[in-house]
């Protein structure tokens, strides 16, 4: 019988993927398991084979990545138009090219100063308001907010609205008329901004996308930029927020390994390949449909078929990172899937990289008694969305003397 593909983190070890995956991983034949979709799928489990077929061109992301795990998904419908996520081949190309040099390193460097004032701004609100705080609402997410309202040009005034419904638009529990809503009232924010764009540009991303379309003659239309604006706001800080929050409960629960960090802040770069590694907040893995038939190991999958690359058990892969389960800031991580791989890899992941450089940087030199202000198992975990996390995470430190 074809086993439930899994969808929880063990109860008793919150950082840690469904345990299935290990099982998955000693067979050279990847596991078949039905899903909450309602369609059988083979699930890729190994780091090789999750890195050889997510650069292969037989693999289509028409549908959304992590669209196996919605119970009412429609899996017959085309890819929408304009979405970075799931157009592929040249249509993918041509929107990737635009967004390149809006997300290429040195242009992420160029904003570490500003970030890094922003990191320092929330601390001190922190340390000014005293705890205990919720270190999600106060910290973790206005962070990423704030980053990705002036890279879009989003007003700042407005992301408590973006958040609510970007938070409904990542859950994977079944579309209901409150996510439909949401969703269409999130496309109709980003279209009025577009339109204010493409009438008065100013110093933004989505300004120089218009007119670099129109500079090389292949304009993008109304759709494309409202898909690219709505992806790259919520990915933008959901993805990041989450990374923030989940990330400092390892490290409070590490005091070892926090302890390295703490000690030598030249650790900081390779602690976030390690703990985006460790963590693998998109834990449903990545959802792909087969164009043309393909072999994996001894399994022969067929065109029609659909495939899991399931980026938390490829980053706990044992041939590849020794004793995967254990959280090792000193770790040569950076060889890591947490941001896919191949044409779809995360676009905005130096963004990210930056930002969690500065979080981790920062916050425990500013506060070096922050600690956990519940018991940890009273910390409630986001099973039901497309990114993992905490719901809230309450903190407390010691006043200074």
């Amino acid at each position: 019988m074809t086993e439930s593909f899994p969808t929880t983190r063990p109860s008793g070890c919150p950082f840690d993927p469904a345990p299935e995956y290990a099982g998955y991983r000693r067979t050279e034949a990847p596991a078949k398991v039905s899903t909450p979709a309602g369609v059988d799928a083979y699930v890729i489990s190994r780091y090789d084979d999750v890195r050889t077929l997510l650069r292969d061109r037989r693999l289509s992301s028409r549908l959304a990545p992590s669209d196996h795990v919605v119970p009412d998904a429609d899996l017959d419908r085309e890819a929408e138009s304009g979405s970075i996520l799931q157009v592929d081949g040249d249509a993918h190309k041509r929107l990737r090219r635009m967004l390149a040099t809006e997300f290429a390193v040195k242009r992420m460097e160029a904003m570490r100063p500003w970030i890094g004032e922003i990191v320092d701004d929330r601390i001190t609100g922190l340390l000014a308001s005293g705890g205990p705080v919720d270190l999600v609402q106060e910290f973790a997410l206005p962070i990423p907010s704030l980053v990705i309202c002036e890279l879009l040009g989003v007003p700042y005034a407005d992301r408590d609205e973006f958040q609510e419904r970007s938070a409904q638009l990542v859950r994977v529990d079944g579309w209901t008329d409150e996510i439909q809503r949401a969703s269409d009232e999130l496309n109709q924010y980003i279209v009025s901004l577009v339109l204010a764009k493409q009438a008065n540009r100013s110093d933004d991303l989505l300004s120089r996308l218009i007119t670099r379309g129109e500079d090389l003659g292949t304009p993008l239309s109304l759709e494309e930029l409202v898909s690219i604006g709505v992806t790259l706001l919520i990915a933008g800080h959901e993805t990041t927020a989450n990374m923030i929050a989940l990330s400092t409960l390892a490290l409070l629960r590490n005091p070892a390994q926090l302890e390295l960090l703490r000690s030598d802040p030249s650790k900081v770069p390779g602690a976030v390949e390690e703990l985006l590694r460790y963590l693998s907040v998109v834990h449903f893995g990545l959802f792909r449909h087969v164009t043309d038939e393909l072999t994996v190991g001894p399994s022969t999958i067929r065109t029609g078929d659909y495939l899991i690359a399931a980026l938390s058990s490829a980053n706990r892969d044992e041939t590849v990172f020794p004793d995967p389960d254990r959280l090792d800031l000193e770790r040569q991580a950076a060889a890591h899937v947490a941001f896919g791989f191949g044409p779809h890899q995360c676009i905005g992941q130096q963004l990210a990289r930056v930002e969690l450089q500065e979080v981790f940087t920062r916050l425990f030199a500013r506060i070096p008694t922050l600690r956990l202000a519940v018991p940890f198992d009273r910390i409630d975990y986001r099973e039901n969305t497309l990114v993992y996390g905490v719901t809230a995470l309450p903190v407390d430190w010691d006043a200074p003397i």
